[in-house]
């Protein structure tokens, strides 16, 4: 898993685990769903600069799993998000 930061929170790239879990090789998910290597590279690394929501798609399709089973944004909790949430699960 690879923590990215950006702007007010940060990205879990989860991919490299997937496939470690499924024991699928990067060349297979590349060839399984057409997809350049230096694509599937830079998901693997969280270096990703835009979302291809068409390799994206491929990907979940191949792998049968969400969005959110690949990449993950997480927004930085506040002390006052903190406490707005915390109110949020007592009532």
């Amino acid at each position: 898993m690879v923590k990215v930061y950006i702007e007010k929170g940060y990205y879990l790239f989860k991919l490299n685990d997937l496939l470690m879990q499924r024991e699928i090789s990067k060349n297979k998910l590349m060839r399984e769903t057409d997809t350049d290597f230096k694509v599937i590279q830079r998901i693997l690394r969280g270096e990703l600069t835009k979302l291809d929501i068409y390799v994206i798609a491929r990907i979940c399709d191949y792998l049968k799993c969400h969005i959110s089973d690949i990449i993950e944004y997480y927004p930085m909790l506040t002390k006052e998000t903190k406490i707005e949430q915390e109110e949020a699960e007592i009532s």
